[in-house]
């Protein structure tokens, strides 16, 4: 393990252009739960019956955003309980070694700006739980904490409209703006990717991945199991991202 921690670091030090992608997992080494995870729901359904897919869609949050929001709610809790970790701050870190490297995330929890992470090279692809906003007139609100021990679904000041957060839910379009900087940077291209507790198949998770494999560049995955993704990757690090993570910045 150690001589391969050490390759990859190597890679890293030599690489100018590097991606870190991450997913649920990196947070959960700090405590927060996965979607499927949420309320307890490990059967992957809510108290009411529905899958937890349907709970957090768009479509439910404007026909029953007051049950939208119980979920959301669990979610905003869980986020503002727990903190950034040992591999949150070891990505920050990297990146401020490396003008060249940038961060896509699956997550938003807002882990990786609490960590140092600089956000004109961070690529938040589902969102993010703050600020909310209000979906008829638009007006900003920052107090998710506030509007958490208050009624739900919160409602916007000015207006009385629904707040929600800036996050993708179930069913709802990837941000625009995130996909187009993300394939911005990928036509440049990377030496190195590191795939970090992340298990997704979706096209933008794997593509950087094809593609820096295909241009002889190294595709690394940490996370502690086998995942779709292991069989395209050339390094599999078993291991959770707090302890692998700073181990790797250790060497570079």
């Amino acid at each position: 393990m150690d001589e391969v921690i050490a390759r990859v670091a190597q890679a890293i030090a030599a690489a100018e252009r590097i991606l870190v992608i991450t997913g649920a997992g990196l947070s959960a080494d700090s405590g927060l739960p996965t979607y499927r995870g949420l309320g307890g729901l490990y059967n992957g359904h809510t108290a009411e019956g529905l899958p937890i897919e349907a709970a957090l869609s768009g479509p439910m949050l404007q026909r029953d955003p007051a049950l939208c929001w119980k979920y959301l709610a669990e979610l905003g809790k869980a986020c503002l309980g727990a903190q950034a970790n040992a591999g949150h701050h070891a990505i920050a870190e990297l990146q401020r070694r490396k003008p060249g490297c940038w961060l896509l995330t699956q997550n938003i929890d807002g882990y990786h700006r609490a960590a140092g992470s600089p956000m004109e090279r961070v690529i938040e692809i589902h969102g993010e739980l703050a600020p909310l906003y209000c979906q008829s007139c638009g007006a900003v609100d920052p107090e998710l904490s506030e509007h958490l021990k208050r009624p739900l679904p919160p409602r916007c000041r000015q207006c009385a409209g629904v707040l929600r957060p800036p996050v993708v839910l179930f069913e709802e379009m990837l941000p625009e703006q995130a996909i187009a900087r993300l394939y911005a940077e990928l036509r440049q291209g990377f030496e190195v990717v590191l795939s970090v507790g992340t298990s997704a198949s979706f096209p933008y998770i794997v593509e950087p991945v094809l593609r820096t494999r295909q241009a002889g560049g190294l595709c690394v995955e940490i996370n502690p199991d086998s995942t779709d993704l292991s069989a395209l990757v050339e390094v599999h690090l078993a291991g959770r991202a707090l302890d692998v993570l700073p181990k790797l910045l250790s060497h570079i």
